[in-house]
C-alpha cells in the first residue's frame, strides 16, 4: 500500500512518461505478489501467460526469450522447473523434429488462474466503457509507435497483422498460407507485422 501511495502523490503534476512508469511499476508489483501467492517466480508467471496466449508460430523457447527479453539460459532454467512441476509440456514439431513446441498443461492453466490478478480489472471498472476503449486504443497506438521507432518486434495479435486474411468461416495467414481459426486470430504471433 505504501508503494501505491507514493505513486499517487505524483499524479497531479506528472508527465505522461511518469504516469506510465508509475502505472507499470504498480502493475508489476501486483503481478509479483500474485506470482508469489501462487508459488511462482514472476518470470515463471510471465512465461505461463505468454504460452497461454501464443499461437503455433510462437510457442517455442526462442520466442519466449525474444518476447520477454530474457536470455536463452534463463528461459531454459525456468522451463526446466515448469516442466518438472508438470505445468509446461515440451513436444517435437510434427514437420521438423529439431523444433520444440511448448504448451500449457491443465495444471499449468490452473497455476496461471490461481495467480490471476484482479487489480487491473477492478481499477478499470471506475472508467466508463467508452473511456476504457479509448485508452486501450491510444495505448496500443503509443506502443506501436514506440516499437516502430526502435525497429522492435511487435508480437501482436494475429488479427491486427498485415498478413491476416479474414474469411467468413475461417481465416488465413497471408505469410504462411495456412488456415486460421477464430481462436488463432486472437493469439500472439512472432511474425506479426502491424497492418
Amino acid at each position: 500500500n505504501f508503494v501505491l501511495n507514493r505513486y499517487y502523490l505524483h499524479m497531479n503534476t506528472a508527465s505522461l512518461p511518469q504516469l506510465l512508469n508509475a502505472l507499470s511499476r504498480a502493475m508489476l508489483f501486483e503481478q509479483r505478489q500474485a506470482a508469489v501467492g501462487a508459488g511462482l517466480l514472476p518470470v515463471q508467471l510471465a512465461m505461463l501467460g505468454y504460452l497461454r496466449d501464443a499461437n503455433r508460430y510462437s510457442n517455442m523457447p526462442q520466442c519466449l526469450a525474444e518476447y520477454l527479453g530474457l536470455t536463452k539460459g534463463t528461459v531454459s532454467q525456468s522451463l526446466k522447473i515448469l516442466e518438472e512441476r508438470g505445468w509446461v509440456l515440451r513436444q517435437p514439431d510434427g514437420a521438423d523434429r529439431r523444433v520444440v513446441r511448448l504448451t500449457l498443461s491443465e495444471a499449468g492453466l490452473t497455476a496461471l488462474e490461481r495467480a490471476d490478478d484482479d487489480a487491473w480489472r477492478i481499477a478499470a471498472q471506475h472508467l466508463p466503457a467508452n473511456e476504457r476503449e479509448r485508452l486501450r486504443s491510444l495505448l496500443t497506438r503509443l506502443l506501436s509507435s514506440w516499437q516502430q521507432e526502435r525497429n522492435g518486434k511487435t508480437f501482436g495479435v494475429c488479427r491486427t497483422c498485415r498478413h491476416f486474411r479474414q474469411g467468413e468461416s475461417s481465416h488465413q495467414c497471408g505469410l504462411t498460407g495456412e488456415a486460421l481459426s477464430e481462436a488463432d486470430s486472437e493469439q500472439i504471433c512472432r511474425e506479426h507485422n502491424l497492418a
